[in-house]
């Protein structure tokens, strides 16, 4: 895998184990460094101990929910103003409503994007976001 000398780093949290082999190893090769929680409890231990530059968030998680773990982000002060990224199939109008309360970037319905749109996708944020 090709080591990235920049200094963006991506809190991937999801539990499908297909989808975050696949998006984190794209990420990688895009040379953006990401670290994989597959609960919603090691995320947020993981949120505070990395301060990523971007979380991706999945809503429907073990052991706690994204929208549990995005509310503890927001209640925390040096995670505050981390940009989140919700990606998940959820896409009732309240979830979205609810979530983007908790100041969101973004909500992707992973069903409308294909692998390559959402890379690109986070490719936009995270330019944005080091600007």
């Amino acid at each position: 895998m090709p080591k990235s000398s920049s200094k963006i780093h991506v809190l991937l949290v999801e539990d499908d184990p297909f989808l975050y082999k696949v998006l984190s190893k794209r990420l990688m090769d895009e040379g953006i460094d990401v670290t994989v929680a597959s609960d919603g409890e090691t995320a947020v231990k993981e949120a505070n101990r990395l301060k990523p530059t971007l979380m991706l968030l999945d809503l429907i998680l073990p052991k706690k929910s994204g929208f549990e773990v995005l509310t503890e982000v927001r209640g925390t002060p040096a995670l505050a103003k981390l940009p989140v990224l919700v990606l998940s199939n959820l896409g009732q109008q309240e979830d979205i409503a609810q979530i983007e309360k908790l100041g969101v970037r973004e909500y992707l319905v992973k069903a409308d994007y294909s692998l390559s749109e959402m890379v690109k996708k986070i490719q936009e944020h995270l330019a944005a976001i080091s600007k």
